[in-house]
């Protein structure tokens, strides 16, 4: 009678691993937020919009300071400036971390078509390029109708030439127009070095009419010849193409002076919302302090200087006003030289690679309102973004690829994203005319729709406060 109890116990005991295996475990619950951060999320969101800080700021940036080329006297002005209007902001740990740069600096600059007829373009050096002899190139033109013709050419049609590139920019609501234009601005010079051409010349890299030249970044490589590099207007472009088109020989004299490798030293100013439970924990929240010396670099990176620096302060307000701080810090991080290469964001990640980044974002894409919502986070952290994705619906936030998960989180955030696999957020812009004034004389203040930054302002304080609140520590998708 004592053994039965006994042996039914060591039964029971032996059988309950199997029937612990024949049971379905309980689905593990989708992560979610608190209905607290949701409700502050929305009040965030609806005090952004209502925010007019990110207007007066880039007013302030852009004609107190204007252009401000890495390494520049404008730029030590930004720098100086940012410093004092995140203070005003009322962030904290407002620092500025030395960055050294070797820079290039624009000199005098002239194209003229000679032949067939003798006349003025309307041009502009690209960055990095190297000068011209004094007295400047004249050669004949071989003629490309885009970079892809000019890298299947395997005649010695460029030798001795001036190459010029007639590759046009699509307009389009996303960029892509932009991407796929750029290689022939970035690696033209190096294509048209192996085929031994004396010069580039490119049509501008934008989707306007009007005649003004785009600027913009060039590349070498080591082990080939460098060679001066420009673009010309559209119109000139165009010019040139029906010409071509006509049957006339076309040849061009140019003549740059420009620099490269000037040291000197710029900085990347950082500002935080110190994180209330998890402080070592970021939400990273980015633009370049940086512009072309064209313009006053309203659009690119004025306006997004401004965007996450209201979004920071916002934060920061209503974190004074309701006691509700967030649980990771909310860094603002503005940096140096993103125009001619990246040397802020490089040191940024040098210094802060050991530190835990829950989110690595950007905005530098203009001024244009957000209209949707792109992740790069583990799968698990979806969930997630659909809550975000509601709470910036009302603002016309789509997230229309939500299984895709390839975010693109703009420039220096994506270079950080690649180098450390730290996990991304895009809010992505309408940047349907960005590319009709990027990197040109007219990027200016009235470009910009102060409606339409106010609701990026709100967009971005939304997601940084979702960010910070998560109760998943993000991480990027597996490679």
């Amino acid at each position: 009678m004592k053994r039965r109890p006994l042996i039914t116990a060591g039964l029971l005991a032996a059988a309950t691993p199997w029937a612990r295996a024949q049971t379905p475990a309980p689905a593990e619950a989708a992560p979610a937020y608190s209905p607290a951060d949701l409700q502050h999320a929305a009040r965030l969101r609806d005090a952004g919009l209502a925010d007019g800080q990110a207007w007066r700021l880039v007013q302030q940036l852009c004609n107190e300071v204007g252009p401000r080329p890495a390494g520049s006297p404008g730029d030590a002005k930004a720098v100086a400036w940012a410093q004092q209007a995140l203070r005003g902001l009322q962030l904290q740990n407002v620092r500025a971390e030395p960055v050294p740069l070797r820079v290039w600096v624009r000199g005098p600059a002239s194209a003229t078509l000679v032949a067939p007829v003798a006349e003025p373009l309307v041009m502009v050096a690209l960055g990095n390029s190297v000068a011209t002899p004094e007295t400047g190139i004249e050669a004949e033109v071989a003629w490309y109708p885009d970079f892809a013709a000019l890298v299947a050419d395997t005649s010695d049609r460029a030798r001795g030439r001036i190459v010029f590139i007639d590759q046009k920019t699509e307009r389009s609501r996303d960029g892509r127009g932009y991407g796929a234009a750029v290689v022939a601005r970035s690696r033209g010079a190096v294509e048209a070095a192996k085929r031994g051409a004396l010069a580039l010349g490119i049509r501008s890299i934008g989707t306007d009419r009007e005649r003004i030249a785009h600027t913009g970044a060039m590349r070498y490589e080591i082990g080939l010849p460098q060679i001066p590099a420009f673009a010309v207007s559209v119109p000139d472009a165009e010019r040139l193409a029906a010409l071509q088109a006509g049957g006339a020989t076309l040849r061009l004299r140019v003549q740059l002076q420009s620099r490269s490798g000037v040291e000197a030293v710029s900085h990347n100013v950082i500002a935080e919302v110190p994180g209330a439970e998890l402080p070592e924990e970021i939400v990273l929240l980015g633009a370049h302090l940086d512009s072309w010396d064209l313009g006053v670099g309203a659009l690119d990176d004025g306006a997004g200087v401004a965007i996450v620096s209201a979004a920071a302060g916002v934060l920061q307000r209503l974190a004074q006003q309701t006691g509700r701080r967030p649980r990771r810090t909310v860094r603002v991080v503005l940096f140096a030289n993103e125009e001619n290469g990246f040397d802020g964001a490089l040191a940024y990640g040098d210094r802060y690679k050991q530190q835990v980044h829950q989110l690595v974002s950007e905005s530098d894409f203009g001024a244009g309102a957000v209209y949707a919502l792109r992740s790069r986070v583990q799968p698990q952290a979806l969930p997630l973004f659909g809550a975000l994705a509601e709470v910036l619906a009302p603002l016309g936030v789509a997230w229309p690829e939500a299984g895709r998960n390839e975010g693109s989180p703009g420039p220096d955030a994506a270079l950080l994203m690649r180098r450390h696999r730290w996990p991304a957020v895009q809010l992505a812009q309408d940047g349907t005319n960005y590319f009709d004034v990027h990197h040109t004389v007219h990027d200016t203040l009235e470009r910009i729709v102060p409606s339409e930054l106010a609701q990026n302002v709100a967009c971005w304080a939304a997601t940084a406060w979702l960010a910070s609140q998560s109760p998943l520590r993000w991480t990027p998708p597996a490679a």
